[in-house]
């Protein structure tokens, strides 16, 4: 067992992770742990954007529309808090390097997705999150009181009377002990447990079951969302996700005969059960996804990214409807804590999709998850910061 030192000990490079350890303190000794490469994180696959509150008198509505989308089981506080410091966070990324889209006049431009009553989403093409994260990363890469270890396998946490005091984790070499005197768990969401998943497969809910494991107390563990619009295929492994901005540019669900059959800019968890059971009425595996209606410098200019996997795949969305099928994409329950990201066991924080503040309430609306990451991955540091 080799041990390590350090003040404050972070497993999983995400944005939740990075944005941490871009705020705490310059004279902290860091190390942050990903259990296998650095791109590794489903921060890295997020399409559609990240929502910022347009104005005060959007408030009522953005407050709303989360609320409404979550079934208004979101916890009020949580949701007031990432809803009064979105602006403030992007243009802290904008700061940083992060290239949101424009309009002619410089300003910037906004997406539109399900269940949200106007556009407030800022993005970048069809890869916002690539795009923020790998930015975050290369900041996060200048400061020198940050290491990272790539490949590294957090494998239970470290506690003393009752508190967190680091981390165990392993390589393929050796098994390391982490003593800290906080510890950040940012590991991810449990898609690797399912068949059907947007996730990469490593993400398995590590965090959760260690949590469990030391009476760490959890929170809403059978909240689970499925994306509705995601790539059929019959290849084993991750499902390839069409962003839901894509509904919100036009895109129309259509079934085998050609018609429409749900309101596409319903909540994620409507639209899904409207799939499953038109898949249930047809006898069919998938139904489809149109791009008929969204025009084709949108579709482009837009969305390459998507464009160019359904090429790969053998479908031209700009000639022909693309089949799809709903699959595993965010998990809303997670490890509870606080406001400030602290879990019930002293000096442990848990901070985006690991963790569950409530924001989200029992689904989450489309381009929260960035943003709750940044925010209060933003305030655990803060508090490990007194």
């Amino acid at each position: 067992m080799k041990d390590l030192y350090y003040d404050t000990v972070i497993a999983g490079c995400g944005v939740g992770g990075l944005y941490t350890a871009l705020h705490l303190p310059a004279d902290q000794k860091i190390l942050m742990l990903s259990k296998g490469g650095i791109e590794s994180c489903d921060s890295m696959l997020a399409q559609g954007g990240i929502c910022v509150l347009l104005n005060e008198a959007d408030y009522g509505a953005y407050f709303e529309d989360t609320m409404r989308a979550g079934h208004y089981e979101n916890r009020k506080e949580s949701v007031e808090i990432m809803i009064r410091n979105s602006r403030e966070v992007i243009n802290h990324l904008i700061s940083l390097g992060v290239r949101f889209e424009r309009n002619a006049d410089g300003s910037l431009a906004y997406t539109k997705e399900g269940a949200h009553s106007k556009p407030r989403i800022c993005f970048h093409k069809d890869i916002t999150g690539k795009e923020i994260t790998t930015t975050l990363l290369a900041n996060v890469r200048k400061l020198s009181n940050v290491s990272i270890m790539e490949y590294t396998e957090m494998t239970d946490i470290l506690s003393e009377n009752g508190e967190c005091a680091g981390i165990l984790a392993k390589t393929e070499e050796e098994r390391i002990a982490v003593h800290a005197k906080d510890t950040v768990l940012a590991t991810g969401g449990i898609g690797g447990l399912y068949r059907h998943s947007t996730n990469y497969p490593l993400l398995t809910g590590d965090a959760c079951r260690i949590a469990k494991n030391h009476n760490i107390l959890l929170e809403h563990m059978d909240y689970v969302q499925i994306h509705p619009t995601c790539l059929y295929s019959e290849k084993p492994g991750r499902r390839f996700l069409i962003s839901e901005s894509a509904r919100g540019e036009g895109a129309i669900l259509l079934n085998h005969r050609g018609e429409r059959f749900v309101n596409e800019l319903l909540p994620r968890d409507v639209v899904t059960e409207a799939i499953h059971a038109e898949m249930e009425k047809e006898h069919a595996e998938y139904e489809y996804l149109s791009f008929e209606n969204v025009p084709k410098e949108v579709v482009c200019g837009h969305f390459p990214n998507i464009y160019q996997k359904c090429l790969d795949e053998g479908y031209d969305i700009l000639k022909e409807p693309v089949p799809i099928a709903p699959a595993q994409h965010y998990f809303m329950g997670g490890i509870s804590v606080d406001s400030n990201s602290k879990t019930s066991m002293e000096h442990l924080y848990a901070v985006g999709e690991t963790s569950c503040n409530g924001v989200h309430g029992k689904n989450r609306l489309a381009s929260n998850s960035l943003l709750e990451s940044l925010v209060f991955a933003k305030r655990a540091a803060q508090s490990i910061s007194i």
